[in-house]
C-alpha cells in the first residue's frame, strides 16, 4: 500500500458555552442575573465515537460532531492519547514524538479490532491539534480507523454503520483473504483483487511482517529484506519449511506502507503468496507441503 500518512488537523480552539439563560428578576439590571461563565479550556476529542466526515486536511471545531457508530460514518476514534504537558510545538513528521504516538495508536487499534488492523481493509490515521489548538493548550493525539474499499492504491473510504470493535476477532468480510492478481509490465503484479476462496485465484494474504527501523526501500537491494520477511510469513501461514526451497514453492507479493507513513513509524508490510504458474479454488492456510509443493520448472 503506497499512500501518504494521513494526519488530520483539528482546530482545537476553546469553546465557551453559557451555563444557562435564566430570566431576570425585573430590577432593570441586565448584568447581575446571569450565572458566571465556565472557565475556558483546551478542547479534547472523545474516544469510542464515530464521525460522519473523513477529515483529510483541516477540521474545524464546529465540524467536530461525534455520532453513535450505529449511524453512517467514515471514521471511528479508537483511542485518544496525550503528549507531555509543556511540549512547545506540534510534533513534526518523522519526529520521535509522532512516531511514539503512531506506535501507541497501532497497538490500541490492533487491540480494538482483535487482530492486526492491517489484516483487514482498514486505515489507521493519527490526528493532531492545529497550531492554534496547540497554543490554547491542547496536547492530544487521536487514533482513527476507517474502512477502505481496498488496500491497493485505488482505495476509498467506505461509509459504514456499526463499530469496528472486535471486527477482526473472527471471520469477517473486512479480512483480507484470497486474491486474483492483475498483471503489470515485466510479468509482475500490478494489483490484487479480493475474491472468494472457492473461485479460481492465484494469490492469498498470508500475514503482516514488521520491518525494522531503517530507510524507506527505494533501491532493488532495499526490497530484499521485505521479500525475505514476507516469505517467512508465507511459510508459517501455509505450514511449509522456511528454507531455500520456499522460493520455488510460491512467489510473494509485498505491500509496504507509503513513504509518508514509513516516516512516522508504520513498519507493517502486508504479505501475499503468489502462484504465478497455477490457480487454486481453496485457501492454502495450513495446507502444508502437499498444498504448496516445490515447483520443478
Amino acid at each position: 500500500m503506497r499512500r501518504s500518512m494521513t494526519v488530520l488537523l483539528a482546530v482545537a480552539t476553546a469553546l465557551v458555552l453559557l451555563a444557562g439563560c435564566g430570566a431576570g428578576d425585573g430590577d432593570g439590571d441586565l448584568t447581575d442575573d446571569w450565572p458566571a461563565l465556565p472557565a475556558a479550556g483546551a478542547f479534547t476529542p472523545a474516544a469510542g465515537v464515530c464521525q460522519a466526515a473523513d477529515f483529510r486536511d483541516v477540521a474545524t471545531l464546529a465540524a467536530y460532531q461525534p455520532i453513535d457508530c450505529a449511524e453512517p460514518h467514515r471514521v471511528e476514534t479508537v483511542h485518544v492519547g496525550a503528549f507531555p504537558v509543556g511540549w512547545p510545538a506540534p510534533p513534526a513528521g518523522g519526529s520521535t514524538e509522532l512516531r511514539g504516538a503512531f506506535a501507541e495508536c497501532d497497538t490500541r487499534a490492533t487491540g480494538y479490532v482483535g487482530d492486526d488492523w492491517r489484516a483487514g481493509r482498514l486505515r489507521l490515521s493519527v490526528a493532531l491539534p492545529s497550531g492554534p489548538g496547540w497554543a490554547a493548550g491542547s496536547r492530544w493525539y487521536r487514533c482513527d480507523l476507517s474502512e477502505l474499499t481496498t488496500v491497493e492504491a485505488a482505495a476509498a473510504v467506505v461509509v459504514r454503520t456499526g463499530s469496528l470493535r472486535d471486527a477482526l476477532k473472527g471471520p469477517s468480510p473486512l479480512r483480507l483473504g484470497c486474491q486474483q492478481t492483475r498483471g503489470g509490465r515485466g510479468g509482475g503484479v500490478d494489483a490484487l483483487v479480493p475474491v472468494d476462496c472457492g473461485v479460481r485465484h492465484d494469490a492469498e494474504f498470508v500475514g503482516v511482517w514488521r520491518a525494522p527501523d531503517g530507510p524507506y526501500p527505494t533501491r532493488q537491494a532495499d526490497w530484499a529484506a521485505l521479500y525475505t520477511g514476507c516469505r517467512s510469513a508465507l511459510g508459517r501461514y501455509v505450514g511449509v519449511p522456511d528454507d531455500g526451497d520456499l522460493r520455488f514453492r510460491s512467489g510473494v507479493v509485498v505491500r509496504p506502507p507509503g513513504a509518508g507513513r514509513w516516516r512516522v513509524g508504520d513498519r507493517g508490510v502486508r504479505c501475499y503468496l503468489w502462484l504465478s504458474d497455477r490457480t487454486v479454488t481453496r485457501s492454502l492456510r495450513g495446507a502444508g507441503p502437499a498444498g504448496l509443493p516445490v515447483r520443478t520448472s
